[in-house]
């Protein structure tokens, strides 16, 4: 049996926050992902933390689409932790691998938060 949704952010400062998701992220638990605090809190440098994210679907994909339009316009950045490899390969399938910054550990999406590459 999956886990059950679970969100929580935690800032780090004024211009940076980690979103850390649990569960599945689909049609029905998506909005709140998409609502989440950090990503209308202002910040402009989210983490959005996948290690214990079990499923995304297309819904989940454009909350994260957007997520980078609205920090974009704002001069911000989002990175992604991924460990899971049926959740790396639809980043790979769909390109959006080439759109997102990636990283495998969240001190290294933190890290990248305050590089030119995550900007990129």
């Amino acid at each position: 049996m999956p886990p059950e949704f679970n969100l929580i952010s935690e800032p780090i400062d004024d211009t940076r926050q980690v979103v850390a998701v649990a569960g599945e992220i689909d049609l029905f638990t998506a909005p709140e992902l998409k609502s989440a605090e950090a990503l209308e809190s202002g910040r402009t440098r989210i983490v959005v933390d996948l290690t214990d994210t079990t499923f995304l679907d297309s819904t989940a994909l454009g909350v994260l689409i957007g997520a980078v339009k609205r920090l974009r316009s704002r001069e911000g950045v989002l990175t992604i932790v991924n460990t899971d490899a049926n959740i790396a390969k639809t980043f790979e399938i769909t390109g959006l691998d080439q759109i997102f910054t990636i990283r495998p550990t969240r001190d290294e999406a933190v890290e990248a938060l305050d590089t030119d590459e995550a900007a990129a």
